[in-house]
């Protein structure tokens, strides 16, 4: 794209963008009003175990704990089954909803290729399959309310970021084709007059804002309702509220010819989490950030931010796992094994916490809602060194009936000083200490 857009295409284009932008807006007004109630769908299998055991072991208030967990409001997820399937779980849970007059929250996980092939594998075979997919969900929606988390990680993983072997992966088509899917997904679900979807935004964590900011345009975020960030995370709100408020900034600089027909798509001038010309910002320590404050306050000219957002709270409060606590006693954990811990803290940490119950009140123009999108006490995956997301040195640190020979501990969690479940299991002694350190409590 040229820096000016002086060409009839270039007026055309302009006249586009900010009316996608309009549109974009005009679509934010109209979902999560403050006072909305959001669905509390039946508890997981392994909840009512864990609550059954607890009791037939006298831990009342434990039982307690897991029970008052479940009554939270918590999103429904879909992540496979063929397209009769998924219309039949669609529209028994929409029946719920309208019954106790709340607001369904649907995840939709089952793009192809979905997480890098890693513990979350899975997906739909093709194009083809997903679409025909989403078009059964669309169609059992219709004309109901529902919010709609389209396709976690999906667009801040790639398959460009997914190191594949180009020679067993068309690694270039492949990332056109993950484009193509959500477009069509964002399109056909946002026909349903009462449906607001939200696309992967990642993390504050992860992509730099201008990286996160253009994929997004890039996938349809304005024509959907916003972008949804920390799921399956546990980043602090102040951070992603932050974060996430200058990826609509970068998305309105980007998309404003008023003050440079040279800031046509061009997203990668944007400061971010990781990057001011006006000081150093260190993306661990929000007090930094203000440098990345003051250059949207001095660059958006008469930009002005209409996409929305809304952030998952499901695991966030008591904010990331520091692994740096390896280091020392007792563990004594040389700086690689940390370094690796830190890299993996996104999988199963342990001492985090229940966060802020889900609310479409937030006082924050831009954020629609806080939620809950990932089932609390369902595992990451098996957070294993065979995975990635463990290293440990056994002998400057072991325990009593840990494993002592190499394959069992290259599926050992030594965090938890067990082995995980597999991803979307139920992890119960999880479960408990995220209810336990919940914030705020969940009993008073």
């Amino acid at each position: 794209m040229t820096h000016h857009a002086t060409t009839t295409l270039g007026r055309f284009a302009t006249g586009a963008a900010l009316l996608l932008i309009a549109v974009a807006g005009a679509r934010a007004q109209k979902t999560l009003p403050a006072d909305t109630r959001f669905l509390t769908p039946a508890p997981p299998s392994g909840a009512v175990q864990q609550v059954e055991s607890l009791l037939g072991q006298w831990q009342l208030k434990n039982a307690l704990l897991i029970a008052a967990m479940e009554t939270v409001p918590q999103a429904v997820w879909l992540t496979n089954g063929t397209p009769s399937e998924v219309s039949a779980t669609v529209r028994s849970t929409l029946k719920q909803a309208s019954w106790e007059r709340t607001m369904p929250v649907f995840v939709l996980y089952n793009i192809p290729g979905r997480d890098c092939g890693s513990y979350s594998a899975g997906g739909a075979e093709n194009t083809a399959d997903y679409e025909a997919w989403i078009d059964a969900i669309a169609g059992a929606i219709g004309s109901q309310k529902a919010v709609i988390i389209l396709e976690p990680d999906a667009l801040a993983d790639l398959p460009s970021d997914c190191g594949y072997n180009p020679s067993q992966v068309n690694i270039t088509q492949a990332t056109a084709d993950r484009f193509t899917q959500i477009n069509f997904a964002v399109t056909t679900l946002e026909n349903g007059s009462q449906t607001s979807v939200y696309l992967d935004g990642g993390n504050s964590h992860w992509q730099a804002v201008p990286i996160m900011a253009q994929r997004l345009a890039q996938a349809g975020v304005q024509q959907a309702q916003g972008f949804f960030t920390n799921v399956s995370n546990f980043n602090l709100n102040n951070y992603e509220s932050k974060y996430d408020t200058w990826v609509s900034e970068c998305i309105a600089f980007a998309n404003n010819p008023a003050d440079g027909g040279w800031r046509l798509g061009n997203y990668s001038y944007c400061a971010s989490q990781y990057y001011s010309p006006l000081g150093a910002v260190d993306p661990d320590n929000i007090a930094t950030w203000v440098y990345t404050d003051e250059w949207f306050q001095q660059n958006l000219g008469t930009a002005v931010p209409t996409i929305h957002f809304v952030i998952d709270t499901s695991r966030n409060g008591q904010g990331t796992l520091n692994a740096s606590v390896y280091a020392s006693a007792p563990y004594n954990q040389p700086a690689s094994v940390v370094t690796t811990l830190t890299n993996g803290n996104w999988c199963n940490p342990p001492a985090r916490g229940l966060g802020t119950h889900p609310t479409a009140n937030t006082g924050v123009a831009l954020l629609d809602a806080y939620l809950w999108v990932k089932t609390p006490g369902q595992s990451d995956g098996t957070c294993d060194a065979a995975g990635g997301a463990r290293a440990w040195n056994y002998s400057d640190y072991t325990a009593p009936g840990w494993p002592t020979d190499a394959a069992a501990q290259a599926v050992f969690d030594p965090l938890w000083g067990l082995d995980d479940p597999i991803a979307g299991a139920w992890f119960p002694q999880q479960a408990l200490d995220l209810a336990k350190r919940a914030n705020p409590p969940l009993l008073p």
